[in-house]
C-alpha cells in the first residue's frame, strides 16, 4: 500500500468513527461550532469554494490545507461521488492526516503538523487535568486556595500612597466632629461653641441646628379647667367652666 493509499485509507477510519464531516454546510456548521479540527480541500475545487473554506477555518480558529486528492478521489475515499471540503472533528486522527501528508510533501505541511501537534499537546494536558480534578472530587480531595501574599509596604507598617491619603482624608473628617481641641496656640484652651439663647445650652456646632437633646421640649394641652372656680361638692353639683 503506497502513501496515497494509506492517506484515503485514513480519511475511511475517520468517517468510520464519526470524526469526519464532508461538504460545505456540514464543515460551516462544525467549523463555526469550534469543533473542526482540520479542514481538507480538493486539489481541483474551485477558488469561491476555497474562499469559503479560509472563512470558515478563520471563524473556527483551525489550520485548513488543500490536498494533493481530487474531488473524485476525496469522495470515493468518504462513500461519495464526489467530495470538495471534509472536516476532522478529532486532533488526534487530525495530527495523523497532516503527518501522512508531510511525509508526502515536508516543506508545504512541516509548519502545520507543528501548530497541530501543539494543539494536540495543550488538548491533552486539559484533559489529563479534568481526569485528575474528578479523580480528587470522588476521594473528597479539594483544591487548596492560594495564600496571599502581603504587600512590602503593608508588612514594614507604611501603607501606600493611595491608602496614605485614604486615611488623610478621614482624619480630617474625624477632626471636623471631634470638634476643637486644646493646643498651645489657643493657651490650652478649647473654643465655646455659640450657645440656644431659649435653653443656654451649646449647639453641636457653630451656627448649626441644636441637637435633640438640647431642643425645648414643647409645652402641654393648657387645662381649661386651670382658671374655673374651685368644685363644688354636693348632691347636684356639676363642674362649670368659668366664661
Amino acid at each position: 500500500m503506497n502513501r496515497n493509499e494509506q492517506f484515503l485509507s485514513l480519511i475511511g477510519l475517520c468517517l468510520r468513527g464519526r470524526n469526519l464531516e464532508v461538504g460545505e454546510e456540514p464543515v460551516e456548521a462544525v467549523a463555526r461550532a469550534r469543533d473542526a479540527r482540520v479542514l481538507l480541500l480538493a486539489s481541483d475545487a474551485a477558488d469561491n469554494t476555497a474562499r469559503r473554506v479560509r472563512h470558515f477555518a478563520e471563524a473556527g480558529q483551525c489550520v485548513w490545507l488543500r490536498i494533493p486528492f481530487t474531488k473524485q478521489e476525496l469522495g470515493q475515499a468518504t462513500g461519495r461521488g464526489s467530495a470538495a471540503v471534509v472536516a476532522i472533528t478529532d486532533i488526534g486522527l487530525a495530527v495523523a492526516v497532516v503527518r501522512r501528508l508531510a511525509e508526502m510533501d515536508p516543506e508545504k505541511y512541516d509548519e502545520d503538523l507543528a501548530k497541530l501537534e501543539l494543539k494536540a499537546k495543550r488538548a491533552a494536558e486539559r484533559k489529563s487535568e479534568a481526569a485528575q480534578h474528578e479523580k480528587n472530587l470522588r476521594r473528597g480531595i479539594k483544591r487548596s486556595k492560594k495564600q496571599e501574599v502581603p504587600d512590602a509596604k503593608e508588612v514594614s507598617g507604611k501603607p501606600s500612597g493611595e491608602k496614605q491619603r485614604r486615611s488623610a482624608g478621614v482624619s480630617d473628617k474625624r477632626a471636623e466632629k471631634a470638634g476643637p481641641r486644646r493646643t498651645a496656640e489657643n493657651g490650652g484652651a478649647a473654643k465655646s461653641f455659640a450657645k440656644d439663647d431659649r435653653t443656654g445650652r451649646p449647639f453641636r456646632k457653630s451656627g448649626s441646628r441644636p441637637s435633640k437633646s438640647n431642643r425645648p421640649k414643647p409645652k402641654g394641652r393648657p387645662n381649661p379647667y386651670a382658671h374655673s372656680r374651685p368644685v363644688k361638692k354636693g348632691k347636684g353639683s356639676f363642674r362649670k367652666k368659668e366664661s
